[in-house]
């Protein structure tokens, strides 16, 4: 066993030191031998042995005994403990691509190839904060309670099915958009856009009112604007006069638009959007649901896709 210790370590070591290489291949030559049933070369592993109990006796006679004593027995057990790390590591890089976290879908805690954990990050919300991260889960997400028909759809005819549940003002919805526009136009799926404003309030309806206006009046040129959204500086929300100045850009009848937007059916269609929206159970943005099942936080590109393609195993 300690031979295969050696030859792992010093392999390696080996591509940074020259004498770690010759060791290497001594270790590689122990190994050789002991699976062909042969005696390991002893000149090998007592030079190895005698190095590092030359090591610790200067700082632990203690120690030193206690390693010479139980040498084959540690050598067992960091074998046991390198095989574990390897295959958690191994595990973690497998799940880091495809769910984003090195726990999995939608799980939180570290992760050393995403320590700030950011693609499990939601904008709360609240009606008096502003968007803020936290830990999040997927428990309860559902659309079985949602009204779906209410909402801007790009329908493809497509058996496949995605719906976003977004604010255009909120950081980790605005990283998450982009992602979803691309798989969208690549892979021709059904597309539901649902957007929620995590600060609730007249003064934050002004966005979602203008998006409902646009796409009534037309669905492509929305698509348009409902990107422009997503660029608009935070203090521009519901500034009409900006949103117009959007609207012209894209080629929206201005006139008609205003119309729409101050019609108290329009307010009163908004609320209900956000009252089929809250049947999602949904506690933060953006929660992105792909043929149904819940994604939650600002997913890399791959991780949206291997979901649509069926290679996350749910």
């Amino acid at each position: 066993m300690f031979c295969i210790v050696a030859l792992l370590i010093f392999s390696i070591l080996g591509i940074f030191s020259a004498t770690h290489r010759q060791w290497a291949k001594e270790a590689l030559d122990c190994v050789l031998r002991r699976v062909t049933f042969r005696p390991c070369n002893t000149g090998f592993r007592e030079k190895i042995k005698s190095k590092i109990l030359i090591a610790l006796i200067d700082r632990s006679p203690f120690a030193a005994k206690f390693f010479n004593r139980h040498f084959e027995l540690l050598a067992w057990l960091f074998m046991i403990l390198m095989i574990g790390s390897t295959v958690w590591s191994i595990r973690g890089g497998y799940n880091y691509y495809l769910y984003g976290s090195c726990n999995g879908l939608n799980e939180t805690g570290f992760c050393a190839f995403d320590p700030s954990g950011s693609n499990n990050k939601v904008s709360t919300v609240s009606s008096d904060a502003t968007c803020a991260a936290v830990a999040t889960t997927e428990k309860d997400l559902t659309l079985q309670y949602t009204n779906l028909s209410i909402f801007p759809t790009i329908n493809n005819n497509s058996k496949d099915k995605i719906v976003m549940v977004a604010c255009y003002a909120c950081e980790y919805s605005r990283k998450a958009y982009p992602e979803l526009e691309s798989l969208v136009a690549k892979y021709k799926t059904d597309f539901t856009f649902l957007h929620f404003p995590v600060k609730e309030g007249e003064e934050n309806i002004a966005m979602s009112a203008n998006g409902l206006c646009a796409y009534r009046q037309d669905a492509e040129k929305f698509w348009a604007l409902n990107r422009l959204f997503f660029q608009i500086p935070l203090d521009k929300e519901s500034d009409q006069a900006y949103l117009n100045g959007l609207a012209t850009q894209v080629g929206l009848d201005i006139e008609v638009l205003n119309k729409c937007v101050s019609d108290p059916e329009t307010i009163k269609m908004v609320k209900e959007q956000y009252h089929q929206i809250r049947q999602t159970k949904f506690y933060g943005t953006p929660t992105v649901f792909i043929n149904g099942q819940a994604l939650v936080g600002p997913k890399p590109y791959r991780v949206y896709r291997a979901a649509l393609r069926k290679y996350i195993l749910f």
